[in-house]
């Protein structure tokens, strides 16, 4: 299990991720439409203006159940070490186990 502060911490990182998404989107666009650099220049400016921890590439997945930041699937949102075990106890429909 994950502490509780991370896992915290990544909630709040996702609130602000979504307070800030319209900004940050609409000055990139702005910063592919100008050609020249002192525009460009003050663009960037304007992009740096927000907390870090509203940019998309600060948000990390993590595991549903546990909040395990590593070793996620997207299909499934949970860990190798969970998703092994719901395989095995047959509660994933599809999933097929596999033993060596």
């Amino acid at each position: 299990m994950a502490k509780k502060s991370l896992i915290q911490r990544e909630k709040k990182r996702q609130k602000l991720e979504q307070k800030y998404h319209l900004i940050r989107r609409s000055s990139k666009k702005e910063l592919r439409k100008v050609t020249s650099l002192s525009d460009k220049l003050e663009i960037q400016r304007k992009l740096q203006l927000p907390p870090r921890n509203s940019a998309t590439t600060r948000l990390h997945r993590r595991c549903f159940l546990t909040g395990r930041s590593r070793a996620n699937y997207r299909d499934f949102g949970l860990s190798g070490h969970i998703l092994r075990e719901m395989v095995h106890a047959c509660l994933l429909p599809g999933a097929t186990r596999s033993s060596w």
